[in-house]
């Protein structure tokens, strides 16, 4: 579905992206992983062409991006940011319309499908004339995910969709994110820096450090086999966590 083809970004001296060759399955949830820096949110938008590489390639369904009409590309892809992203001028109805709006929809299909969206990601119609301001965090990011599937795009990029919400918001999101990317039988890419977010969601992790993927797998592999340093970094941060956690239980009980 995604193919990454020596795909490099650079800005002046700076190697951003170097050389990554990476193929994303139809139908896969692959977690891009790293530190900040690392060039996972570069990879991210040269699928939709954010960024254009300065080398190399990407290709959407066997075509590369940059021989496609750029206003299709972008309509037939779905993007979450991680700030909700939501103009606060507009009501939620307008916010998750908007696309439908720009795409020439009908102005009677586009409520249909704006209640779909409600429906979809568990919000009451109620809220369909209310503003961003009146809506909790993690009601937000249900309409930031409501609007980017608004033109039933078959691949979603997330970009760190999860990272501004409280962790019980956060928690209940990700569940249900990965029980719609099955239903809707999606294709996504999504870019965290949270080892524990990347394993508990990814059907594949691809690690980067400094531009390059250091070690790709699925979860169970890469617990099993960190492989690199960096990936063993990453690991290490929640097993101490476990750690700490089982060591406060143990002086309670005691």
């Amino acid at each position: 579905m995604i193919r990454f083809e020596a795909a490099s970004k650079s800005y002046g001296e700076t190697r951003v992206l170097a050389d990554l060759d990476l193929v994303v399955e139809e139908g896969e949830l692959l977690v891009l992983l790293g530190e900040s820096g690392s060039g996972k949110t570069t990879a991210l938008k040269m699928v939709n062409r954010l960024v254009d590489p300065t080398a190399g390639r990407v290709l959407v369904a066997g075509r590369p991006v940059d021989e496609q009409p750029l206003v299709e590309l972008r309509r037939s892809i779905g993007y979450v940011f991680q700030r909700f992203g939501l103009f606060p001028h507009m009501t939620i109805a307008d916010n998750i319309g908007i696309a439908p709006r720009l795409a020439g929809w009908e102005r009677g299909r586009i409520a249909k499908r704006v209640d779909e969206l409600l429906e979809l990601v568990a919000l009451d119609r109620g809220m369909r004339s209310r503003h961003p301001r009146m809506l909790s965090g993690g009601q937000q990011q249900r309409v930031g995910l409501a609007r980017a599937l608004a033109l039933e795009p078959r691949i979603m990029l997330l970009d760190e969709p999860f990272g501004a919400l409280d962790p019980m918001s956060r928690d209940v999101l990700q569940i249900e994110y990965k029980k719609l990317h099955e239903r809707l039988a999606l294709t996504t890419v999504m870019v965290t820096h949270d080892m524990v977010e990347a394993l508990t969601l990814a059907d594949r992790i691809a690690v980067l450090s400094k531009g390059r993927i250091v070690r790709i797998g699925a979860p169970a592999d890469l617990l099993r086999d960190p492989g690199d340093p960096v990936v063993e970094a990453l690991l290490s941060t929640p097993i101490h966590q476990l750690a700490r956690l089982e060591s406060l239980r143990s002086t309670g009980e005691g």
